[in-house]
């Protein structure tokens, strides 16, 4: 049963949304923090009654998301992320550690109660890999050697500390201008160096004139498409009589991708008051920041950023004394990478299950609730301060032609200093790779966009300028900017099993070419890494990917066949190998 103190907050979550349904996911992940790590079918049936949805619609909910649990967990719930940043990190040989140190198989639970283990595809935790999620916080770098000291402290009842180490750095001092210090969490020091000086400017300038300076400034979307904010935003209709909503895609779920969090996690006013700005422009009065729900802590931050912008009337009703009112509400998503897509991150939103949409109508018609919605990328939207604060003329001095303004650079694999990088678009890769500290061994392979674009050989990569149109010219593309660096230990045929583990894990099931076809391949290049596979199979893993590509509701379908069929057409040889 569920306690009258739980039943409050969930009516107050409820009363925060234009709709009730949208305050299912947090309630779902209420009962669950309050439960011990999982949620029951009385608690469940109890949650839909409040929230006044059937209690199928709540199931199909709970079931959809990997973060819920429907059965009990241990005290403590390890999750090690295995993606492909953490796979070339030696993730596989931590999870075996663990597994000897607790007599456990991933998936089990000790016969004490005390620990679960379980593997999971992604944390946007590239460059402190290997990660373990314990609970609801990380351990960074937690290599073999380090899994004892980790077991023995919890054993003892002590949580480790949030160690995110990776390296970090900026020669544009936008972006990343307060990655170093967590002072600027606060309003006070974010203020003092300028901060919500752009948003008072935009109040002056007026809607139209904010709108015009973006789309002069040609910022194009951080988010992977890198399709013109100004233009997009051009596509929301005036005067249809309903509300416009702007949500901030803050579910960062590429694995090799985690940018967002840098500016979340280190800078959240900047991420505040470029949402405000951009909802002078397309006349929002709400936003919704959709952050993965992994980043609980980083939530929390971006909470109490909102609460200290609304003291200090920069949110809320008439902003600075203006008639403008805006406000934010931070949502946390369940864990689902589909979610990454504007519809699914939608239907998600209202409290469903996060499945795309048909499209169209697109969401800037049709968007959150029926009503003009606009999808912006957490990275995309903190650019909007400086543009508005310097001019559009400023920022197009950033960057190429086509390409202009800073962008970050997430960069895993096998470098020396894994980490996120703020460069001007149109930098050499090579300038990237030395500030991560060159590369670790002899360079074989890159992905350079995250997992879902194609790979590069080391002499495809030679010379390339990391902006939209260089990656395009040369067969890939820019992406998130998840670089992933890959040495001559690697095994491909490794990295593509992985890469379509994680796809046909993450596959909503909606279309049958992406449900089916990732278990095909995946089945294949299981049968083709044990040695058991054959020269046929190579083949139709190639005759799968073809089929599957331009046949999906949304880009998952080419994310997964895209990598993967260059994978084998690039690294055949390895493959070939691997018959019998």
């Amino acid at each position: 049963m569920l306690t009258t103190e739980i039943k409050n907050s969930i009516e107050r979550l409820a009363g925060l949304y234009p709709q009730r349904q949208s305050a299912l996911l947090p309630a779902l992940h209420l009962v669950q923090r309050d439960s011990g790590g999982w949620v029951s079918k009385e608690q469940l049936a109890e949650i839909a009654d409040l929230i006044r949805v059937p209690r199928s619609v709540a199931y199909g909910v709970q079931s959809y998301y990997t973060m819920y649990n429907r059965r009990k967990v241990g005290r403590y719930h390890l999750q090690v992320d295995v993606n492909v940043p953490a796979l070339l990190a030696g993730a596989d040989d931590t999870v075996a550690a663990l597994t000897k140190l607790l007599g456990i198989a991933p998936g089990e639970t000790t016969a004490d109660g005390l620990f679960t283990l379980s593997l999971v595809q992604d944390l946007g935790a590239c460059g402190s890999c290997p990660v373990i999620q314990v609970n609801d916080r990380y351990c960074a770098k937690v290599t073999p050697d380090r899994v004892g000291a980790l077991v023995a402290g919890l054993r003892q009842g002590v949580m480790p500390d949030c160690d995110d180490t990776a390296a970090f750095g900026t020669e544009c001092n936008i972006l990343l201008k307060h990655r170093g210090s967590t002072a600027f969490r606060d309003i006070k020091a974010y203020r003092e160096d300028g901060g919500y000086a752009a948003l008072a400017k935009a109040l002056k300038m007026g809607p139209q004139a904010v709108a015009q300076e973006v789309k002069d400034a040609v910022v194009r979307g951080r988010g992977g498409a890198g399709f013109p904010m100004g233009t997009k935003w051009g596509f929301v209709p005036r005067d249809t009589g309903k509300p416009v909503y702007l949500i901030c895609n803050a579910d960062e779920g590429e694995p090799g991708t985690y940018k967002d969090r840098q500016i979340m996690e280190f800078d959240p006013h900047l991420l505040v008051e470029g949402m405000a700005i951009s909802g002078t422009a397309i006349g929002a009065t709400l936003g919704f920041i959709y952050i993965r729900g992994e980043f609980d802590w980083i939530a929390d931050i971006l909470d109490a950023a909102i609460a200290q912008a609304r003291r200090e009337k920069l949110l809320g009703a008439d902003i600075l004394g203006s008639r403008f009112s805006f406000d934010i509400i931070v949502h946390r998503g369940a864990g689902a990478y589909v979610c990454g897509e504007e519809t699914a991150l939608i239907e998600s939103l209202e409290g469903k299950r996060g499945q795309p949409r048909l499209k169209p109508p697109f969401p800037a018609a049709v968007g959150l609730y029926g009503c003009p919605t606009v999808v912006n990328n957490v990275e995309s939207l903190s650019l909007v301060p400086f543009v508005v604060e310097r001019g559009a003329a400023a920022f197009r001095e950033i960057g190429t032609p086509n390409n202009f303004g800073p962008k970050i650079f997430g960069v895993s694999g096998h470098v020396h200093r894994p980490g996120t990088y703020e460069y001007a678009l149109g930098t050499p890769l090579s300038t990237l790779l030395e500030a991560a500290g060159g590369v670790d061994g002899a360079f074989k392979a890159i992905i350079v966009g995250g997992l879902s674009v194609p790979i590069l050989t080391a002499a495809e990569a030679e010379g390339l300028r990391m902006d939209y149109d260089s990656c395009q010219k040369v067969g890939t593309m820019l992406g998130s900017g998840g670089i992933i660096v890959m040495n001559d230990t690697t095994s491909i045929p490794k990295i593509a099993l992985r890469a379509i583990e994680f796809y046909a894990h993450e596959s909503c099931g909606q279309c049958t070419p992406c449900r089916e076809g990732s278990y095909a391949i995946r089945a294949l290049l299981t049968r083709l890494v044990a040695g058991h596979g054959s020269r046929e199979d190579i083949d139709t893993i190639l005759c799968l990917c073809q089929t599957i590509r331009g046949t999906t509701l949304c880009p998952t379908g080419e994310a997964l066949a895209m990598p993967i069929q260059a994978m084998v057409k690039k690294f055949r040889s390895e493959f070939e190998a691997l018959v019998g």
